[in-house]
Formats: structure tokens, C-alpha cells, sequence
């Protein structure tokens, strides 16, 4: 079968290997056919040579996390044949800490994780996979199309699932949040910041193409200044850059009591001037929090796929900037500067 596969920590070694063998019976008792797979930074990163792990006695690791397929079997009754399903990335370590225990495996303490497509797993761009039950979840029919787009909106759903934990701290009724970057993550938020009826506000240096547009569709207010700029002091603020100046901007912008939470990745190597002595007066005085997110788990997922069903289809549709066939995998992993979400497609 097909598979679209790196040598990791080989920069331009992507490549699609026909022969790839079928998913081993021990990868779990759900077959599964593939429909799409989302590509992310992280897979630009993977196939940059940055990082990446093959599988132990592999030299190669499959691609692909953002997941979408269909069951062909699943002998459990856990599923059935047909059934729209995506597959949770991050599996628990094997010694387990005390978090990956109780299947809370996106808060590993040791780091001995593994993730498919990313860290010793096997990813989901191949054309057949299969599942552990608890690592598949199901999806509604309307998310044939989009249902790739669970695992980022996955990340969110923990992110919200989070500061609403932190916010019971106090009498907390939030009313705004401002999320900073428009890129799939920082949509997915806002989306479900609009799904908690709150006024949402995003942030982004884009002033054409679809991010405007897409942000205004759900009732949001979209921005292009900095965030010092910004004429707000919201409840929560939820950074989805990970650029350095933004970050530290968005820390001090949170309201009393306000929580931030950090899901940008910052790539490291640069420094700017910043007075830490005033964001620690600022957090302090003002019983503010910021919290790092990422990864997410099992009852996060299943949050992602209640909140994508209940989402306006089209408007999901509208991520989706480009799909690609598998035969010209190459493209889907080029960097465009104008994608919203590119999707590797293995019905085409």
C-alpha cells in the first residue's frame, strides 16, 4: 500500500513508498481506510530534518496525525463498518508516569510518550491504519469532508477545557477573549469561543485572503495592530503565535483575574528588551495566570468532535485551502505562505 514517509532528522528525504507492508494486527483491532490527512508545522518541521522519530528497529516514519478515515472492521462493536473516524495522536508512555495511568497521556511527565506520525508511531498518511478503541473516535457523517480538522481542534478544546478549570478558582463570568494568530489553531478558538456565546477578538497580521472573512463569519472582530494597540482588556486570552514579542504582549493584556494561555510554539535563538519586573507586578497584583497547553486528551477529542458537529459545515469547509491528491504528495507539504489548512488526499 502507499504511505507518504521521511527518514527523520534528514532534511528532503520525503518520500511515497508504494510497498509500504499493511498495518500489523498489535497496531489495534480497528482497520481503518484512509480518507485525508491534515498537514501542519509540525509535519514541515518533520520533513525539514528538525526532529522526528521512526518507530524502534525502523529507519523510516510515516507521516500524518491530523487523521480522517473509515472502518473497514473492527471486531470490538466499538464501531462500526463505515463510520467516520480519526485517531487520538499521543499514546501513553510504558512505564506509565502518573498521569499516563489513568489515560491522561497529553499530561506525561516523563516524556516517554509516543505519537503517531511524530514520535515511534507509525503516522495516518498511508492508505490503511489501525486503532486501539480508545484511541479512536468517532465522527459525525456531516465531517466527511473536514474531519481531519479534529485533531487541531482537539488542542483547543484542552486549551478551553483548561482555562475554564483555572476560572473556577473564583467567581469567574468571562466575557471576552482575544486569541492572537489565524492560522488553524487560533480559528478553532475562536470558534469555540463564539460556541461559548463570548465576545471573541482575533488578532492577525493578515489584511487579505480568507482569515478576515472567516473571523467575521462567526460573529468575531478581527484585528491588525499590534497587541499593545488593542483598545481591550479581555478575560482570557488564548496566544496561538508563539512569536516572541506577541506572546509577552498578550501576557500583560489579560484583564483582573484574566487567565492566558500560551499554545504557540516559539522556535527559540531570539531575545528582546522586556521588563519582567513589571509582568510580574502585573500577574501578581492582578491574580492573573498564564499557562502553557498542547497535545490533548481522550475527553478532549471527544469535546472536538461535539463542537465540529456542531459547527456551520461550510464555514469548516472554508479552512480547507487546498487538497491535494496523494500522487503529488510533494505539493501538499510545500510551504505556500497562503494556506489556511492543506489536506493530503487519498480518495483522489
Amino acid at each position: 500500500m502507499r504511505a507518504v514517509t521521511v527518514t527523520p532528522g534528514v532534511p528532503d528525504s520525503l518520500r511515497l513508498v508504494n510497498d509500504w507492508p499493511e498495518p500489523a494486527p498489535e497496531e489495534g483491532a480497528i482497520l481503518v481506510e484512509a480518507l485525508a490527512v491534515g498537514v501542519c508545522g509540525t509535519d514541515h518541521e518533520i520533513v525539514a530534518g528538525e526532529y522526528g522519530e521512526a518507530p524502534p528497529g525502523q529507519e523510516r516514519l510515516v507521516l500524518g496525525h491530523e487523521s480522517l478515515g473509515r472502518v473497514l472492521e473492527d471486531p470490538t462493536g466499538t464501531l462500526q463498518p463505515g463510520d467516520l473516524v480519526a485517531g487520538v495522536v499521543r499514546h501513553p508512555d510504558p512505564v506509565p508516569c502518573a498521569n499516563c495511568a489513568v489515560d491522561e497521556w497529553d499530561m506525561c511527565r516523563n516524556g516517554r510518550y509516543t505519537e503517531h506520525g511524530i514520535k515511534g508511531l507509525a503516522g495516518f498518511a498511508r492508505e490503511r491504519w489501525r486503532l486501539q478503541p480508545k484511541f479512536a473516535v468517532g465522527l459525525d457523517p456531516a465531517l466527511a469532508s473536514v474531519g481531519m480538522l479534529l485533531e487541531p481542534a482537539s488542542v483547543v478544546a484542552k486549551a478551553w477545557d483548561h482555562i475554564e478549570r483555572i476560572g473556577l478558582r473564583a467567581e469567574w463570568k468571562p466575557k471576552s477573549v482575544l486569541i492572537t494568530g489565524a492560522g488553524p489553531i487560533g480559528l478553532l478558538a475562536a470558534l469555540l469561543g463564539s460556541q461559548r456565546e463570548l465576545s471573541v477578538h482575533v488578532l492577525d497580521r493578515n489584511t487579505s485572503g480568507p482569515k478576515p472573512d472567516l473571523v467575521r463569519a462567526l460573529g468575531a472582530t478581527y484585528h491588525t495592530s499590534s497587541v499593545t494597540e488593542l483598545d481591550l482588556s479581555p478575560d482570557v486570552v488564548i496566544e496561538c503565535t508563539g512569536a516572541p514579542t506577541v506572546v509577552l504582549d498578550a501576557m500583560c493584556k489579560a484583564a483582573p483575574t484574566g487567565i492566558v494561555c500560551l499554545t504557540g510554539v516559539s522556535s527559540g535563538g531570539r531575545t528582546i528588551n522586556f521588563d519582567a519586573g513589571a509582568l510580574n507586578r502585573e500577574l501578581v497584583l492582578e491574580n492573573n495566570v498564564v499557562f502553557g497547553s498542547v497535545n490533548a486528551g481522550r475527553r478532549h477529542w471527544d469535546l472536538a468532535a461535539e463542537a465540529l458537529a456542531q459547527a456551520d459545515q461550510s464555514w469548516l469547509t472554508s479552512l480547507i485551502t487546498r487538497r491535494v491528491p496523494v500522487l503529488d504528495y510533494r505539493e501538499a507539504y510545500a510551504r505556500t505562505g497562503e494556506d489556511i489548512k492543506a489536506v493530503l488526499d487519498f480518495t483522489q
